[in-house]
C-alpha cells in the first residue's frame, strides 16, 4: 500500500459511517461513507487514492486528484500561512509546498509548476516548486532530431523552459518560437542540440531536411487547395507565413527554394503558383 497514490484494496468491514480497507502495514483505513460506491461490501476489492486529512490520519477515497505521489502538475495557490503555501490539487485538504521548497513565496490565486512527494521524516504528502531541479539528474540520452514530449513550465527573457518527456529540461528560444506558447502548454517538439553543459537545445519543428520536405508537402497541398496560388512570397511577415504553415519564414523560404529548383512552383512577386496553373500553361 502507497500513500499518494492509487491502491487496489481489500474491503475489511463496513460500518455506519463508512467502509474499511485492509492497508496492510498501515492497519485498517477509513473510507468515508460519502465516497463508497453501491454495492461494495466486506470483501470486495476497489481501487482506491490514499492521502492524510486534517489530523494526519490515513483516509481512502475515491476522488482523483489532480496529480499524485511522483508526479509533475501545475497547481493554484489557494493559501498561504507560516507554514508555507497550500495548493488545490482536488482533494478536500490542501496540499502544502513548505517555504524551503519556494524558489521565491508563492501567491495566493498564480499558478506553480511543483512536483509532488511523500517526506521522509513526516510521511506526509507534500509538494516542492523547486519541481525543475529533480530533473537533469543524469546525462541526456537524447539524440539530435529526436522528436520529444515537451510541457512549458516558465518563461524566461531567452525564451520558454520546458520539461523534456518528463526527465530533463530544455529551452526554446523565444526569436524561433512563433506560437502562443503558456505555462502547463503540451506540444510535440525537438532536440536541437545537447551543448557541452548538458543543458538542451529545443525547436517545435523537424531540424534540417525532414523539416522542409514537410513543409514542402503542405505548400504543395495549400497550393492545391487555393487553385493553385498562395499570396504568400520570401517578402512576406514571418506572422502571416506562421498563421498559415505554423512554420518560421526562415524554413518558408527553404520550403518554397525546394520546390522552385523542383520546377514544381514558380515565385512570383506577391506569392507562389503552382507551374501547371501558371498563366500561359496548360493544366
Amino acid at each position: 500500500m502507497q500513500i499518494g497514490k492509487y491502491n487496489t484494496l481489500r474491503v475489511v468491514k463496513e460500518v455506519e459511517f463508512g467502509i474499511y480497507l485492509d492497508g496492510a502495514p498501515f492497519g485498517e483505513i477509513l473510507m468515508p461513507r460519502r465516497y463508497v460506491p453501491n454495492g461494495i461490501r466486506p470483501g470486495s476489492e476497489i481501487e482506491v487514492f490514499i492521502y492524510l486529512d486534517s489530523e494526519d490520519r490515513l483516509i481512502a477515497t475515491t476522488e482523483k486528484p489532480f496529480a499524485s505521489v511522483g508526479e509533475f502538475a501545475f497547481l493554484k495557490v489557494v493559501g498561504v500561512n507560516a507554514v508555507g503555501a497550500f495548493l488545490d490539487w482536488g482533494l478536500p485538504k490542501d496540499l502544502l509546498v513548505p517555504f524551503r521548497e519556494q524558489k521565491q513565496k508563492l501567491e495566493v490565486g498564480k499558478t506553480y509548476f511543483v512536483y509532488i512527494y511523500l517526506d521522509a521524516e513526516t510521511n506526509r504528502i507534500v509538494a516542492t516548486a523547486k519541481a525543475d531541479k529533480l530533473l537533469d539528474r543524469s546525462m541526456p540520452a537524447f539524440e539530435e532530431g529526436q522528436e520529444v514530449e515537451l510541457v512549458i513550465f516558465e518563461e524566461t527573457e531567452l525564451g520558454y523552459k520546458a520539461m523534456v518527456n518528463t526527465t530533463h529540461t530544455g529551452i526554446l528560444y523565444r526569436n524561433e518560437v512563433f506560437q502562443p506558447l503558456e505555462k502547463g502548454t503540451k506540444t510535440k517538439g525537438y532536440i536541437r542540440k545537447i551543448r557541452a553543459d548538458k543543458k538542451i537545445d529545443l525547436i517545435l519543428h523537424k531540424p534540417g531536411y525532414e523539416k522542409v520536405n514537410d513543409l514542402s508537402t503542405e505548400i504543395l497541398t495549400q497550393l492545391k487547395q487555393h487553385n493553385g496560388y498562395i499570396p504568400l512570397g520570401d517578402k512576406s511577415s514571418a506572422e502571416d507565413i506562421y498563421k498559415l504553415f505554423g512554420f518560421s519564414k526562415k524554413t518558408y523560404k527553404k520550403g518554397i527554394g525546394s520546390l522552385y529548383k523542383s520546377k514544381l512552383i514558380r515565385i512570383e512577386d506577391h506569392g507562389i503558383r503552382l507551374i501547371d496553373s501558371a498563366p500561359g500553361t496548360s493544366g
